[in-house]
């Protein structure tokens, strides 16, 4: 039956430049590893990326992969041709678990094998034609999480050891928890000494600790609500932006270009709130390139301009936390 299929695979915090893209690469080396067992029923997912997780949500996927018809290449018919062709046929059969066909060559059947004879150029060849059963989902999934873990881009890998004390395992960060959920079904993976279950976890400190989903699809709902984590890296950018946008036109000013900080701030945080902060004006004797750079490279502020392009005092600040009075953050 097809049902929507949710994977998480919860961390320590992500190296932040490469956050989009680790997340991206999660899900369509997934993908591709379902798509090739035969259980992702059309195209169609959604990625998620925080700070402390990588996450995909796929619209429709199969508990089981549809059988599907596999041809073997045996040998070129002259050999088959030769005294001593039947014997290596048979023998050639009988590796595959099939010695018995070797009987039935070339126009037996038995069940759904059966000899095909085809040209290949100047000379023909022998294959058998069988069925191959679908996939489980729970083999499949597995296999292509590996899969997608194992070629992720990954700037530097940890080596780190499980609980038990002896298994090390390899990552971009210590792996904490694994979410896997077919409808409302666990599907009991394993990955990086991790088993998955239902349990998410919210913010470190705004959100619940730990969070049960009911089924695939309450994923990014119940993690907002409960768990005061935005998980899209998409929507958390232009939440971010549209703040950062109306506290400039509150202040009478701009923000420059400040594309490749914004991507940077939104791989940092999972609850972003913008503040406005400020230093003393005395310091707008340094030359203004010295305290952009340090500000946007440093600190991860986003200096304001006047209408001349003129760096002010004032600059934005993106904080993972809300809180009533930001005194103290400020």
């Amino acid at each position: 039956m097809s049902k929507a299929l949710l994977v998480e695979l919860y961390t320590e915090e992500l190296p932040p430049k490469a956050l989009r893209k680790l997340g991206e690469a999660f899900a369509s080396g997934i993908a591709a590893g379902l798509k090739q067992r035969g259980v992702l029923e059309r195209d169609g997912h959604t990625v998620f990326a925080t700070p402390r997780r990588l996450a995909v949500l796929f619209d429709a996927v199969l508990d089981k992969g549809l059988d599907q018809p596999v041809e073997q290449k045996l040998m070129p018919m002259d050999v088959v041709r030769k005294p001593n062709g039947p014997a290596a046929l048979e023998k050639k059969l009988a590796a595959m678990g099939r010695g018995h066909m070797a009987a039935l060559f070339p126009d037996g059947r038995d069940g759904s094998d059966a000899f095909v004879i085809k040209q290949e150029g100047k000379a023909e060849f022998v294959y058998l034609q069988t069925i191959a059963k679908g996939q489980t989902l729970d083999r499949a999934l597995e296999e292509s999480l590996n899969e997608s873990i194992d070629r992720l881009p990954i700037p530097k890998v940890m080596t780190y050891q499980l609980p038990d004390g002896v298994t090390t395992v390899k990552f971009v960060r210590p792996a904490h928890g694994l979410v896997a959920l077919h409808g409302d079904k666990v599907i009991k993976v394993n990955t990086l000494g991790l088993t998955a279950g239902r349990t998410t976890h919210g913010h470190r400190f705004l959100g619940n600790a730990n969070i049960e989903l009911q089924s695939a699809t309450d994923y990014e709902a119940a993690l907002q609500d409960s768990g005061k984590v935005v998980a899209g890296f998409d929507k958390r950018r232009a939440l971010i932006e549209t703040q950062l946008q109306a506290q400039a036109k509150a202040l009478n000013a701009s923000l420059g270009d400040y594309s490749v900080l914004l991507d940077e701030v939104t791989a940092l945080v999972e609850w972003p709130v913008v503040y406005t902060a400020s230093f003393d004006e005395a310091f707008l004797e340094v030359p203004q390139e010295c305290l952009i750079l340090t500000m946007r490279t440093n600190q991860k502020y986003f200096p304001l301009f006047d209408s001349a392009g003129k760096l002010t005092h004032r600059f934005l600040i993106v904080s993972n936390m809300q809180v009533t009075d930001p005194v103290h953050i400020i």
